[in-house]
């Protein structure tokens, strides 16, 4: 298979604290040479002030160590890096426990997902929920990376036990594609290069798996889905009788011609035009940014849809979701949250907990209607309006959704449509 050199992969990286991820992507960025010479420098001199040998990998990205000793909110730490196959975009997220909502951001647009294991301790709590959080966004490629087999002196029964262990669990999980590789992010076995302590592994090392994994896309392009996120009603020469529909299409193809519905409302009408920027094309497909004008005048505003006449979402005011909980604060019963869902925006309740997730067992908690933080959960939502919906299965971009407090606009929890 040919493999296309400007093509973007997307991972992110998960793991408990110290599993070594932060020295795992500072290998990787170093023995790949994506490390800029002043970069190299200011490390190679500071591992020096610490007494040190050589060059401190995880100094390259532990930036972030700094901001929260600081009492700096850490987010997803985003790094690029280029090698002559493929380029990259590492979503780097803190491996804390209470930083498990952050994986959700991180993880929410990847192709792959790295989760390290730390061969002394094998599989924990931390990479099952690691690992549940991948299955629930269909993160289609899931690569296990053991790690510190230099602290277990390279022994394959450690790589093969850890690998059943993992194996047993994620076997009740929706995963596509599981691939393991023993390595030592320290001594850089298995990372960019090949391992000469571990020769009974037959495998690729990480960076080859990463350069040739195929990626496929996660646009739907069967449904056509466009969510109105502005009127535009230009007051120039030319533009007088012109009234636009600008948004950015989730899925599907639009063509000049085709004909549409519009939701909630269902009036149909006919495509007369479409504008991305400043060219006026004669058809247009997601991600693309577009305007669309219709043949008929029809009252259309923010958060409405056109879709396919023959081909449309659900229209639900009250929906199940997998809910993952990212806030301090437990969620409040009846309580009314900003419910954001492509451009619509409104009020919304969660009406009903109708499971939690034990997750180290997967099994489902009934009769729990307490949500705290890291806590994932199907629950009844209840809208103040209907919204256009597909399952998260079928459409990532309709089937995903956000609540936001009120009171503090903090981002409280995201949710997959079911």
């Amino acid at each position: 298979m040919e493999i296309n050199k400007n093509q973007l992969l997307r991972f992110t990286t998960a793991g408990s604290v110290d599993d070594g991820k932060s020295t795992l992507i500072g290998r990787l960025l170093y023995d790949s040479k994506s490390i800029f010479e002043d970069q190299l420098e200011s490390v190679t001199n500071t591992t020096k002030k610490k007494g040190q040998e050589g060059v401190d990998l995880a100094l390259f990205t532990d930036g972030l160590k700094d901001e929260r000793e600081q009492g700096i909110t850490i987010d997803v730490a985003y790094r690029y890096f280029t090698t002559p196959k493929r380029k990259f975009i590492i979503a780097d997220t803190p491996g804390h426990i209470q930083y498990t909502r952050n994986m959700v951001t991180g993880a929410s647009t990847a192709n792959a997902a790295i989760i390290l294991i730390d061969a002394r301790n094998g599989v924990i709590e931390q990479t099952k929920r690691h690992t549940f959080i991948a299955s629930l966004l269909q993160i289609p490629h899931i690569i296990v990376c053991i790690n510190k087999m230099d602290l277990v002196d390279f022994k394959e029964e450690v790589y093969e036990d850890i690998m059943s262990q993992f194996e047993e669990f994620a076997s009740k999980l929706l995963i596509k594609d599981v691939r393991f590789i023993p390595i030592s992010a320290l001594l850089g076995d298995n990372v960019v290069n090949r391992s000469t302590n571990m020769d009974w592994y037959q495998g690729a090392p990480l960076l080859h798996e990463l350069e040739t994994m195929h990626i496929s896309s996660d646009i739907n392009k069967v449904d056509g889905r466009f969510a109105v996120q502005t009127v535009l009603r230009p007051q120039k020469e030319g533009f007088i009788d012109y009234r636009g529909y600008a948004g950015r299409i989730a899925s599907g193809i639009y063509r000049v011609g085709d004909e549409v519905s519009v939701l909630p409302s269902g009036f149909t009408s006919t495509i007369k035009s479409i504008n991305a920027g400043e060219e006026e094309v004669q058809e247009a497909f997601a991600p693309m940014s577009v305007a669309i004008t219709l043949t008929n005048d029809i009252d259309i505003s923010r958060g409405d849809m056109l879709v396919k006449t023959n081909n449309q979402p659900e229209i639900e005011q009250e929906f199940d979701v997998m809910l993952c909980w990212l806030n301090n604060e437990a969620a409040k019963p009846r309580a009314k949250y900003t419910l954001m869902h492509t451009s619509n925006e409104q009020k919304a309740i969660i009406k009903k907990v109708v499971y939690k997730i034990d997750i180290n067992t997967y099994d489902r908690i009934r009769d729990d209607e307490n949500l705290a933080m890291n806590d994932i959960a199907r629950v009844t939502v209840r809208a103040s309006r209907r919204l256009m919906i597909d399952a998260y299965r079928e459409n990532r971009n309709t089937g995903s959704l956000i609540l936001i407090d009120e009171r503090s606009n903090e981002t409280v929890a995201a949710g997959m449509i079911v």
